[in-house]
């Protein structure tokens, strides 16, 4: 079987899916240290789906380190299917969920001006989380397309 980049099982897939951890993890810390998050859905939203999103990539790049350490092969069709639908999932969640948070930033911050108004917000921790949910997002859009490909091929 092809190795491909970024596929299940190889040192590129587990940096890729340690990444989505790491910035899943940041995105949810800067936006749980933010004062005030709990007051928004779409806040509450993105906490969840970075939640879902860091478990998620959590167990595979596990996955990756067994099969790398055992020299296991991980491109069969049924594992294959299973991430395919999963990254899928869990893409379009944090998609949703970073869209939306940043439609009530951009809201509060430049169409209202409703940050200069209240400086108590911290209207910057929340950008800098959805940043960090969009690279997060970016990422796992990768990965997603990787295991497509694979799905097709084998």
């Amino acid at each position: 079987m092809k190795e491909i980049i970024g596929g299940p099982g190889t040192v590129s897939g587990l940096l890729l899916r340690i990444g989505q951890c790491v910035f899943a993890a940041a995105s949810i810390s800067i936006m749980t240290s933010a004062i005030g998050f709990s007051s928004y859905t779409s806040f509450c939203y993105l906490i969840a789906s970075m939640g879902l999103q860091l478990l998620w990539s959590f167990g595979l790049a596990c996955l990756d380190i067994y099969a790398l350490r055992r020299k296991k092969d991980l491109q069969n069709p049924v594992l294959v299917s299973l991430f395919v639908v999963g990254d899928w999932v869990t893409a379009m969640l944090s998609l949703a969920a970073a869209c939306s948070s940043a439609g009530v930033v951009v809201l509060y911050a430049r169409d209202m001006n409703f940050c200069k108004i209240h400086p108590d917000l911290p209207c910057s921790r929340y950008e800098i989380s959805i940043l960090l949910a969009f690279i997060t997002w970016l990422q796992v859009s990768i990965s997603s397309h990787v295991m497509f490909w694979i799905l097709a091929s084998v």
